[in-house]
């Protein structure tokens, strides 16, 4: 972490928000030159970039048109190179086959999807619904076997990083990772894989989907009954050893933000437009650090100008002079450049908007 993301997550009056943008492989693929030019006006957010850029590269197999198969044997499915594909193939459609299910022999990491979408991926959507419902004995059995495989990759993760730096995830789903004033989470190449270790990087970090646009997928109590514990204990882990935990939930998840704040996670990425600024700051302003996701939804559709305005209005609702805000804005290919370069001017623009202002 920066300093500012240190100062930011501990509310410690950062100098600037931290501020980053991701660029999704598809946009890179139909821009090329043009992306590149514009990430060279921002050196702020890219810095340096150095040598030829290969605008067709993905770097996760799930990016690449076809079919991939997990170690768990899900089956993901892509028709269009440089989009996250879909899991089309799931190995559990039965109760039965959940009663004789194992986990990988190898050590795979925890990858984007790590706990809840695992669950979902192994048996389906609708099949995970009913299973939720009904609340059969498989159900117990479907979870504690993944929980139990995935506090091994802990672990082991933990155990094989001197120091206990390293990234506990974030699969290159989530994008080519050129962030702002020498924000690097994870780099492009460390994005690839939940196991790899980061030289740099000192917050363990996660992402689960547990949101959907407008509600969770199950009750908060159904939440809370069945997948609170999972998260308590991976993250809880991960607390012990001395480390903070960053969580990433793509959906609508602003009921249980506070659970999982009670699980271990020091700073929530949320999206803005499924949970609602408004709905944020009542859960995390002054609570627990938010790297924002900013309105994706928006993007392929707004001006420059409006692109600017949710910058900023998100600053205002979530940010303080103490600190507490992140913001990071993700690229598809569905973003015309104008709007891109928006993006960049408003990061950099907003990132001071509390330089020298205290609490009130």
């Amino acid at each position: 972490m920066t300093e500012d993301q240190r100062r930011a997550m501990e509310f410690r009056n950062p100098e600037h928000i931290p501020v980053s943008v991701s660029i999704l492989p598809a946009a890179w693929m139909k821009y090329r030159e043009k992306m590149a030019e514009v990430t060279a006006r921002h050196p702020l957010l890219f810095g340096a970039l150095e040598g030829k850029r290969d605008f067709d590269a993905v770097w996760t197999p799930t990016y690449a048109e076809g079919e991939h198969v997990d170690a768990w044997g899900c089956v993901w499915s892509n028709v269009h190179r440089g989009r996250e594909a879909i899991v089309t193939g799931h190995p559990l459609p039965t109760r039965e086959s959940v009663r004789g299910m194992k986990a990988p022999a190898v050590d795979a990491g925890l990858p984007h999807g790590f706990m809840f979408l695992r669950l979902m991926d192994l048996r389906g959507f609708e099949d995970l619904m009913l299973d939720f419902a009904e609340e059969p004995p498989e159900l117990s059995k479907l979870i504690g076997t993944v929980l139990e495989y995935n506090l091994g990759q802990v672990d082991r993760l933990l155990a094989s990083t001197p120091g206990g730096s390293f990234t506990g995830n974030r699969a290159a789903r989530d994008r080519d990772r050129t962030s702002g004033v020498g924000d690097r989470i994870e780099t492009a190449k460390e994005a690839d894989s939940a196991s790899r270790e980061s030289a740099s990087t000192d917050i363990v970090v996660f992402g689960d989907d547990l949101g959907m646009q407008a509600a969770l997928p199950i009750s908060p109590a159904k939440w809370r009954k069945h997948l609170k514990p999972c998260y308590a204990a991976i993250f809880g882990r991960v607390r012990k050893a001395g480390l903070p935990v960053y969580f990433h939930s793509d959906g609508h998840i602003h009921e249980i933000i506070p659970d999982l704040v009670e699980c271990g996670v020091t700073v929530i990425n949320p999206q803005s437009r499924a949970n609602g600024l408004d709905n944020l700051a009542k859960v995390c302003r002054g609570k627990v650090c938010v790297d924002l996701d900013l309105d994706r939804q928006l993007f392929p559709f707004c001006t420059p100008g409006e692109a600017d305005a949710h910058v900023r209005d998100a600053v205002e609702k979530l940010g303080s002079p103490s600190g507490g805000l992140w913001l990071k804005a993700e690229v598809a290919d569905d973003v015309p450049l104008p709007v891109v370069e928006a993006i960049c001017s408003a990061l950099e623009k907003y990132r001071g908007y509390f330089r020298g202002q205290s609490e009130a």
